[in-house]
């Protein structure tokens, strides 16, 4: 049913479990599983000048340990990839140029009201994917349970 996988990391907390999912799934469909995370280009022009090349080379060198922290994970090989623009639109393309079968990724966890909404890179890319998404929330610890009671 998957051939092709892609899992979509930043390597944040809030996408560790997608990470497990996605890759759980691909075992179990014997898909390739291909990692990409996106630099931000938003994030790198809204900064100063001088900074710009400095906060690229430094978001790089996060995306390549987050896709290290996927190739670590795996019981195959994983092919990766770093790309830089609009994470959401990013993902979508890749997706497109791969021919994936479907894309995993995190959801950004909201408190209050707006606890089910999911985080904006998450909604684009559910919004116009070209292939299925799957959104994988990160549980709860202890802690959040807690501190959300208090």
């Amino acid at each position: 049913m998957f051939d092709t996988v892609v899992v979509a990391t930043d390597g944040s907390d809030s996408v560790e479990r997608a990470v497990d999912v996605a890759l759980d799934l691909a075992d179990r469909f014997d898909a390739d599983v291909h990692a990409l995370s996106v630099v931000d280009a938003g994030e790198v022009d809204a900064s100063p000048e001088q900074l710009r090349e400095e906060l690229r080379t430094a978001l790089e060198t996060h995306a390549d340990a987050a896709l290290a922290t996927v190739e670590n994970r795996a019981n195959r090989a994983v092919t990766t990839a770093v790309r830089e623009g609009r994470p959401g639109a990013e993902i979508c393309e890749y997706a497109r140029e791969i021919d994936a079968d479907l894309i995993a990724t995190g959801t950004r966890g909201r408190h209050g009201e707006n606890r089910l909404l999911l985080g904006s890179v998450a909604e684009r890319i559910v919004r116009v994917s070209p292939v299925p998404v799957l959104t994988v929330r990160q549980l709860e610890t202890v802690d959040d349970d807690a501190s959300a009671s208090a």
